[in-house]
């Protein structure tokens, strides 16, 4: 299982929102390049990034952070926030990303999201599913639809998407563990989807009852910047792999 940190960027700074509201912000360091390489040396390969200032203007916003990680680390990055066109996606693609990270298209907007995956190909993509009580919500956790997260699973499955992060947005920034149960119903009915865990994580043990139930990957935030998981672990973790 991969260990994904994940990167909250506004206005050039490392942040991290509670329960996704702009006004109960963290700063964690205007140095996310420093970060990014100090994670590297630890055996970190892989790291999500969340455009937060282009999620709200509709366009991606802090490639410049992009571009230096990628001209100076050889981190895999998932890039999301903003991507609203395919112009967008391709911003990203030539600032370095690996993948394109996007959320409420793949939702709202099937055809268009096809017409991206018909462009870049179905592995560029991992799609963030964000839940209440398994129920898609969408615009940043701000509109609730009336999709079950499997219904999208499997709208996704037929589109050859095998990427998708789940969130429990009751639990995102608690540390009060991830939503084991939803995840374990999620490996056992759709074994072809490479499930990344996101939200409540918050001990080393949690990351191991993730990895033995089958997640292909977890994202950790708030646990690892406010040292509930140091970054000593993760030298551990990728020896063992």
């Amino acid at each position: 299982m991969q260990i994904i940190p994940s990167f909250d960027l506004m206005d050039g700074r490392l942040v991290r929102l509670r329960q996704g509201d702009f006004e109960q912000k963290t700063e964690y360091t205007n140095d996310p390049l420093g970060l990014a390489k100090e994670l590297e040396a630890a055996g970190i390969r892989r790291l999500h990034i969340v455009d937060l200032d282009g999620a709200r203007e509709g366009r991606p916003v802090n490639l410049h952070i992009l571009e230096k990680i990628t001209a100076h680390t050889d981190l895999e990055i998932d890039y999301g926030g903003g991507l609203r066109s395919i112009p967008n996606l391709r911003q990203v693609w030539d600032a370095g990303a690996h993948m394109f990270s996007v959320g409420s298209v793949a939702v709202l907007a099937p055809d268009e999201f096809s017409a991206w995956i018909e462009r870049f190909g179905p592995d560029r993509f991992l799609v963030s599913a964000d839940v209440r009580n398994r129920m898609v919500a969408v615009h940043g956790w701000r509109e609730q639809t009336n999709l079950q997260l499997f219904d999208l699973l499997q709208r996704l499955q037929a589109l050859g998407v095998r990427h998708v992060s789940v969130t429990d947005i009751a639990r995102d920034g608690e540390l009060s563990g991830p939503a084991i149960e939803l995840y374990k119903d999620i490996v056992q009915h759709f074994p072809d989807i490479a499930l990344v865990a996101s939200g409540g994580i918050s001990s080393v043990a949690d990351l191991e009852t993730l990895r033995d139930i089958g997640c292909a990957g977890a994202l950790v935030g708030k646990a690892f910047f406010e040292g509930v998981i140091p970054i000593q672990y993760f030298r551990i973790h990728s020896k063992a792999e």
